[in-house]
């Protein structure tokens, strides 16, 4: 990998790029981590994985490594069938509705943690409280500022959200979105998949600020904060 921008480095560590996880003012700071093809698409048949490299599944692993906790939608963990992670994984779910038999439960490398509503089904909150910490954060809908107060009251600062867009739409509109950390692939895919933000148009569209451009075999690893 190479550093494009702020200065020519070649080659570079990307530790050295990502090491300096976001920091924000009494909550966690909230790091995005995305994929998309150069006409937007975050997916392949559901998923992200065929957008992606060596070079991208490499900084996927870094940034976990960089992270108190990932958050992630429930929707993301069934498409990407998720793994047990050394890192704790916060599963975002109004439903509880998972596969509590999955190894992302049963073999869990560290306690996951579900984030739900009062609102979810009392015996899928047990359930889900057999295999994994539960938040309610939000009596319908969850609350991810609440939920982001309740990971920090755990010492956890440094939060990695993976998706999916609605979730990063969400985070985005409460002005949660600290860095978005964006995997450019050399790809055209076309179709319907969802942009990197799905929801409501954003209310007074924040601009971003470029903090570094990477290049691997065509792939853009660009990093981009708020504020």
């Amino acid at each position: 990998m190479r550093q494009l921008l702020p200065t020519f480095v070649d080659p570079v560590d990307p530790m050295a790029v990502y090491a300096d996880p976001p920091v924000a003012a009494g909550r966690p700071g909230v790091r995005c981590n995305m994929i998309a093809s150069v006409d937007g698409a975050t997916a392949v048949d559901g998923v992200a994985g065929g957008l992606g490299s060596e070079a991208d599944r490499t900084l996927f692993a870094l940034l976990r490594t960089l992270a108190d906790v990932v958050l992630v939608a429930a929707g993301t963990v069934r498409a990407e069938r998720y793994r047990p992670s050394p890192v704790p994984i916060a599963v975002v779910t109004r439903s509880c509705k998972l596969d509590w038999e999955s190894p992302f439960f049963t073999a869990q490398l560290a306690r996951p943690v579900v984030v739900t509503v009062a609102t979810a089904p009392a015996e899928a909150r047990a359930r889900a409280a057999e295999v994994a910490d539960v938040v309610v954060a939000g009596e319908r809908d969850v609350d991810l500022a609440r939920a982001l107060d309740a990971l920090g009251a755990r010492g956890w600062r440094a939060v990695l959200c993976e998706g999916g867009p609605t979730l990063n739409g969400q985070l985005a509109a409460a002005g949660l979105l600290d860095e978005l950390c964006l995997t450019l692939s050399p790809r055209l895919v076309g179709g319907d998949a969802k942009r990197l933000l799905a929801g409501p148009l954003l209310p007074g569209p924040p601009t971003l600020t470029l903090a570094s451009a990477c290049e691997e075999d065509g792939f853009l690893f660009l990093r981009y904060r708020a504020g």
